[in-house]
């Protein structure tokens, strides 16, 4: 999977940002040409989704069947959602918000976010707690162009997160695909970690604790963009509220 939101829709965080990008030999990408790699990849059955100078999704069918390699696309009232892994209590997820036994887990995770834009009182951390599988998401919600990922604790499935040239922020499962465009202002998603586009990064296992950014360096001995990690001593004074009358959509 692909995901490409353009400059101004994703504010990540500045420690992303590679000291010595521009430095870099070579020619950057641009996100347009690494939307065609991926579909010289996968080129059966990928496709994409463009939204007008705001963000596009390309996905493509698994290869394989297990666990770590498995992804599903779906949308819903302009809502889309590309998940992978699996989640082993869906079942019951799909029970508790009223859905139908038949539903996969793309299609959950629309319903989850949708439920907590418009009408929860329940924290978002506190939803993604009781997702038991290994799993990561993105999902655009097109109609408040709102940015929301996720990834598993477990890290069994892989994201990738950068930042292109022309500032466009990239997020895959594919880590060529990233530094094809982001060059040296990539890392990966940190695992147990959301991201919305209002909000920022933040644990959703520790909720209460800060992120920090860890510097990494290459094998060239080059800075790239940083990792992050929960900070263990730095804890936040407060949880934002969500209430009943909240939009979840600016993360109220």
């Amino acid at each position: 999977m692909l995901a490409i939101f353009k400059n101004g829709v994703v504010d990540p965080p500045k420690e992303l940002h590679s000291p010595v990008a521009t430095l870099a030999p070579g020619r950057s990408k641009s996100p347009e040409e690494t939307l065609k790699d991926f579909f010289a990849s996968n080129p059966s059955k990928g496709f994409s989704l463009q939204f007008v100078d705001r963000a596009c999704l390309a996905y493509s069918p698994p290869r394989s069947l297990d666990i770590a390699n498995r992804s599903l696309f779906c949308g819903v009232e302009d809502v889309y959602c590309i998940f992978m892994g699996g989640l082993n209590n869906l079942c019951h997820l799909n029970k508790q918000y009223g859905l139908s036994k038949c539903g996969n887990e793309a299609m959950f995770v629309i319903e989850a976010y949708r439920t907590l834009r418009d009408r929860s009182p329940i924290p978002a951390h506190q939803v993604l707690k009781e997702l038991e599988g290994s799993f990561g998401f993105v999902i655009y919600d097109h109609k408040y162009g709102t940015v929301f990922a996720a990834l598993g604790a477990d890290n069994a499935v892989k994201l990738f997160w950068g930042v292109s040239a022309d500032g466009s922020v990239m997020i895959s499962d594919n880590v060529n695909h990233v530094k094809g465009s982001c060059r040296k202002s990539f890392a990966p998603f940190p695992p147990g970690c959301m991201y919305h586009s209002d909000r920022g990064l933040m644990s959703y296992e520790h909720p209460m604790h800060k992120m920090k950014a860890m510097p990494r360096i290459d094998s060239e001995g080059a800075m790239c963009g940083a990792s992050f990690a929960v900070d263990a001593y730095s804890k936040i004074n407060s949880m934002p509220r969500v209430g009943s009358s909240a939009n979840w959509a600016t993360w109220s």
